[in-house]
């Protein structure tokens, strides 16, 4: 018997979000995105995914004074239209399929940021 022990990765969870973009969707963009989607959620990598409301509400607390304000707020086109958590291996495969993604989509900008606890 080895006495050597293989380290098992622990898996790591990244949300990946993506900013409105100014180009409409068409057949193509649905068609590639339901088959990343497919392939994804087959494999077990995909958590969850969904699109975001324009605006939205913003809630914003100083001292005891919490205050509530409806959106669409004027930098809404800062503002995430859409998000996926997946769970991977390693960062690097996060990003590798933050590229995938917009390869699909085309132009825009996506943030990935590591998801911590259970």
């Amino acid at each position: 018997m080895g006495t050597a022990t293989e380290e098992k990765e622990e898996p790591m969870r990244y949300l990946m979000t993506t900013k409105a973009s100014d180009t409409a969707p068409d057949e193509r963009l649905y068609a590639e995105m339901a088959e990343f989607v497919e392939e994804l959620t087959a494999a077990g990598v995909l958590l969850a995914t969904g699109g975001l409301e324009p605006g939205g509400v913003r809630v914003t607390s100083s001292g005891d004074e919490v205050t509530v304000t409806d959106g669409p707020f004027a930098e809404a086109k800062e503002a995430v239209a859409g998000f996926a958590l997946v769970e991977v291996r390693s960062k690097e495969e996060a990003i590798e399929l933050a590229r995938r993604f917009r390869r699909i989509v085309g132009d825009g900008e996506s943030v990935i940021q590591q998801v911590f606890g259970p």
